[in-house]
C-alpha cells in the first residue's frame, strides 16, 4: 500500500484545513489509518486514527473536538478535517497505515502507537499563524 498526503497550507488561527490521505493497493480497505505530526524540534506525536471500517475513531486530547477523521474506502481516502486551528498545530502531518484484522478488537493504545504502522506517506506542511 502506498499513501499520499495532501492539503496542507498556511492559514491564520481559527481557520480550517482539510488534509487528504489517498491510498493505493488492495489492502487499503483493510487497514487502520492514522495521522501523526512533527513540529520542529519536537518528537512525532499521534493526532488521530480510524479503523478499517471507519466505525472507530481516536484522537489526541489536544485536537479532540476540533479535528475529525473519516474515511471512504470506495475512493480510497482518509480525511482529516481540522477546524479552529491554533499556532501550536503547526507541524508536518503524516498519514500512516497498517493492516488490521477484522476478527481482532484492538485497544485504543494500539492505534496511537507509531510503531504499529507499516507504511507512511510523505508529509504535508501545516502552518498556522497567530
Amino acid at each position: 500500500v502506498q499513501l499520499q498526503a495532501s492539503g496542507g497550507g498556511l492559514v491564520q488561527a481559527g481557520a480550517s484545513l482539510r488534509l487528504s490521505c489517498e491510498g493505493s493497493g488492495n489492502t487499503f480497505g483493510s487497514s487502520a489509518v492514522a495521522w501523526f505530526r512533527q513540529a520542529p524540534g519536537k518528537e512525532r506525536e499521534f493526532v488521530a486514527a480510524v479503523n478499517w471500517s471507519g466505525e472507530r475513531t481516536f484522537y489526541a486530547d489536544s485536537v479532540k473536538g476540533r479535528f475529525t477523521i473519516s474515511r471512504d474506502n470506495t475512493k480510497p481516502l482518509v480525511i482529516l478535517q481540522m477546524d479552529s486551528l491554533k499556532p501550536e498545530d503547526t507541524a508536518i502531518y503524516y498519514c500512516a497505515g497498517t493492516f488490521e484484522s477484522q476478527r481482532t478488537h484492538y485497544s485504543e493504545n494500539w492505534y496511537r502507537r507509531g510503531s504499529v504502522y507499516d507504511y507512511w506517506g510523505q508529509g504535508t506542511q501545516v502552518t498556522v499563524s497567530s
